[in-house]
């Protein structure tokens, strides 16, 4: 087991919602924090039992990036372990990389410790392989344009000519554009699924296809923290898996007579 050392940065995904979904590693630097700062606006509270009373907390909801970077750098020159709460995995639309660069040219130390995703809590809210055989081997995780534009080359359209399963994040506000764009190529009756707020008490999944699932989502009230999910392999019906297939050998099965 990893010591946990003071004067360092940790940037823990805490998961999507469900506070046991944290991992055990980001679970014990947590505890042993002097100083966390967490994304108040995304993460589950009930996250923070898991710290010390005596720690300091900060919300970096209404905090601007300077701001952070102040309380992370002078929590770290003390000597303290600074977790600094990121939701679901960091390393998907995070923002952390813009808070590395500026460690790294102060010179402070930084860990990064991954965490489970939105997208795959919720694929198992409803028993969801994203990567059936026959039907879908690829799983495309984007988002649409927005006050944030993403580049021309990966807009909806260009990536749904692959026809592949897609999640699409931050775009639960234009869930309508988002889908029409998609019709570009995916049929109007691909399978579509809204997950809101996936591992929370209130998590709601609502299906339908590209083209209802925008005003299903509207008449349930659901315009932010969702994921929208397309794709044939809702249906859940593919081939079997070569892997388990007794006539499929590797190395750790050979020829049974």
């Amino acid at each position: 087991m990893n010591e946990i050392k003071g004067g360092k940065i940790y940037f823990i995904g805490a998961g999507p919602g469900d506070p046991e979904l944290i991992t055990v590693k980001g679970q014990r630097i947590l505890q042993a924090a002097h100083t966390v700062v967490y994304a108040g606006s995304l993460i589950n509270p009930a996250i923070l039992g898991w710290a010390s009373p005596r720690c300091e907390i900060y919300d970096s909801a209404s905090l601007n990036l300077e701001e952070i970077i102040d309380i992370l750098a002078r929590a770290a020159r003390r000597g303290d372990i600074v977790a600094r709460l990121h939701t679901g995995d960091p390393s998907l639309y995070g923002a952390i990389a813009e808070q590395i660069h500026i460690l790294n040219e102060l010179g402070i130390p930084w860990v990064v410790i991954p965490g489970v995703s939105s997208f795959t809590a919720a694929a198992a809210v409803t028993g969801l392989e994203y990567t059936l055989p026959g039907v879908s081997q690829t799983l495309i995780i984007t988002r649409r344009g927005g006050r944030t534009p993403v580049p021309a080359r990966e807009n909806l359209s260009a990536l749904a000519m692959h026809q592949a399963s897609l999640c699409l994040f931050l775009s639960s506000h234009m869930l309508q554009a988002a889908a029409e764009e998609l019709m570009a190529s995916y049929p109007p009756t691909t399978p579509a699924r809204i997950v809101y707020r996936a591992s929370w008490p209130d998590q709601k999944v609502i299906d339908g296809t590209l083209h209802d699932i925008a005003a299903k989502a509207m008449s349930a009230g659901i315009h932010k923290t969702a994921l929208l999910l397309v794709g044939e392999v809702l249906r859940q019906k593919g081939n079997l898996s070569r892997l388990y297939s007794p006539e499929f050998k590797h190395g750790y099965r050979g020829d049974r007579e």
